[in-house]
């Protein structure tokens, strides 16, 4: 069976499993950031407790583009 150059599988990367390592140990630091912050909100209204939880449960993603990037393309910025 002869495989096309275009169904050929392409070699594992180490930037993936390197990247997942970051992710954790991102993701472990954010929610102790998080936790922290939440201690200081205990005392204000509902609403800004509210706001601040929905900023804080949506913000952990954005810096993570950049990761994914690289991890499935080796750079990380797109051109």
């Amino acid at each position: 069976m002869d495989l096309a150059p275009h169904r050929i599988p392409p070699e594992p990367s180490w930037r993936k499993p390197v990247g997942m390592l970051g992710l954790i140990v991102y993701l472990i630091v954010y929610a102790l950031v998080v936790s922290v912050l939440a201690d200081n909100l205990a005392g204000a209204p509902r609403i800004v407790e509210t706001l601040a939880y929905l900023v804080a449960g949506l913000a952990w993603v954005l810096p993570l583009k950049p990761l994914f990037l690289w991890m499935n393309t080796g750079r990380w910025r797109t051109k």
